[in-house]
This record gives structure tokens, C-alpha cells and sequence, in this order.
């Protein structure tokens, strides 16, 4: 299946982009995971794959963050995975909606907490893509999902 063509990155959002793609962060894969999730869109060959480690007050201690595809799937995911430590489940959530949103509507006034995902807003101009910048995010939400399945 063809590769779609990469975004055209330019400027400060487009260097940081591209230093999470050429260095990703947190890939180490963690042996006893409380949360994995992994989604993969059929549509264009890009997959991510989280692992997230909590500790006793619920909060995130260790991230695993893995991905395969385009530089906007693997800089998301990259900096999707220095946001979570020290985060509860529903302090990642609120980032995930805030994310999403501002993926379809801008940036607004909301972005707190967003940090280097900001940078992705470069691929707005391109809303087919969109979808590359939001696979990590969707394997998370679906990873805290199957979690509280999980806990009950």
C-alpha cells in the first residue's frame, strides 16, 4: 500500500516534530504493564502501541510509547508519551479531549497541559492526516477504557 506523501514541516513546530520523529522518547517496553493498547489504521500502515505503568496512587510512572508509520504518527506518539508521567487516568483523559479538539477546532483557549502536541497543529492544514496525529491518543483512551473494564 503507498506511503501518503509526509507533511510539509516549517519553522519551530516543524523542527520539534521532527526531533520526536528522529529521536522518539520513551521506547523502552515495560515488563508488567497496568494498561496496553495498540491501534492500527488499515488505511495507511500506521500503528502505535502504548504500555503504562501506575503506581499506587494511580498515576503514571512508566510509559512504553512505540510506533511504525509516518513522521507525524511517530512524533505524536513521541510526545504524547512525555505528557503522561505523573498523570492520573482522568488527568490524561481531559488531555485527550482537549487534544482531540483542538485537532478539529483549533487551539483556542483550552490547551493547558498539551505541551509538545501543540506543535502538531502544523498538520491541520492537511485534515487527512489528522488521523496520523490522533492514533496514539485513541490507543490511550482505548487503554484506560479496557483498564477500568478490568479494575470494575
Amino acid at each position: 500500500m503507498p506511503q501518503q506523501p509526509e507533511v510539509p514541516l516549517d519553522g519551530l513546530y516543524g523542527d520539534l516534530v521532527m526531533d520526536h520523529y528522529r529521536h522518539p522518547h520513551n521506547r523502552a517496553l515495560i515488563s508488567e504493564a497496568d494498561i496496553e493498547a495498540e491501534e492500527f489504521n488499515p488505511f495507511c500502515g500506521d500503528r502505535a502501541a502504548l504500555q503504562i505503568k501506575l503506581d499506587g496512587q494511580g498515576k503514571v510512572c512508566n510509559v512504553s510509547a512505540r510506533s511504525e508509520g509516518c513522521s507525524i504518527i511517530q512524533a505524536a506518539t513521541s510526545m504524547l508519551s512525555d505528557m503522561l508521567p505523573g498523570k492520573s487516568l482522568c488527568e490524561l483523559t481531559a488531555i485527550a479531549e482537549r487534544f482531540r479538539a483542538s485537532m478539529y477546532n483549533g487551539t483556542g483557549d483550552d490547551t493547558e497541559g498539551l505541551g509538545d502536541l501543540l506543535a502538531l497543529q502544523v498538520v491541520r492544514r492537511y485534515p487527512v492526516r489528522i488521523k496520523c496525529a490522533l492514533l496514539p491518543l485513541v490507543a490511550l483512551e482505548e487503554g484506560i477504557k479496557a483498564y477500568h473494564s478490568k479494575a470494575g
